[in-house]
């Protein structure tokens, strides 16, 4: 009789932890759309496409970063200023714009888009990005046929450069 009782206990528990996982993200239902147009595109292109991610700064400074993915393996990221107005002086001509290939993706440490796949951007925006917290806002956009185009929060109360998150300007297959 006891065990039942722990066992039937150990179950309401499971139960409540599971069902409170999916109330635990912002933009669920959306989210859930989006992952299956994702999962749709993975399927139509091969898992094979590029995708640009833009970011910028309240002093003016905007830049893109253009991942390239083959067969779900990133190959390629590239990233350029797009404004330079209000960035330091002194930033070497070599960090403005630079390409990474696949054996040195990731030796870069200056601004621009993480090394991410899009399979790594929705696992991201799922496990971090839409998670439901006390004192921010949060953004979930899908502008790029059902795919991501904007995700993250921001803190209540923060001024300046305070998106943490993703910003997706287009999709495409290869």
């Amino acid at each position: 009789m006891k065990g039942k009782f722990y066992f039937i206990i150990l179950l309401l528990m499971a139960g409540a932890s599971t069902s409170c996982e999916k109330d635990d993200l912002e933009y669920q239902n959306n989210f859930e759309e989006s992952r299956k147009a994702w999962s749709d595109f993975k399927e139509l292109t091969n898992n094979s496409y590029k995708y640009k991610v833009v970011g910028g700064s309240w002093a003016g400074f905007s830049w893109e970063t253009t991942l390239t993915v083959s067969n779900g393996k990133l190959i390629k990221r590239h990233f350029k200023y797009t404004v330079t107005e209000g960035l330091i002086e002194n930033v070497p001509e070599e960090e403005l714009e630079w390409i990474e290939n696949e054996g040195e993706i990731g030796t870069h440490e200056s601004v621009g888009a993480e090394a991410l796949t899009l399979e790594e951007i929705y696992d991201k925006a799922q496990t971090d990005w839409l998670k439901k917290r006390e004192h921010t806002a949060t953004y979930f956009e899908t502008k790029n046929n059902g795919l991501i185009s904007t995700c993250g929060y921001v803190e209540n109360g923060c001024m300046d450069d305070c998106f943490i998150g993703v910003t997706i300007k287009s999709i495409e297959k290869l």
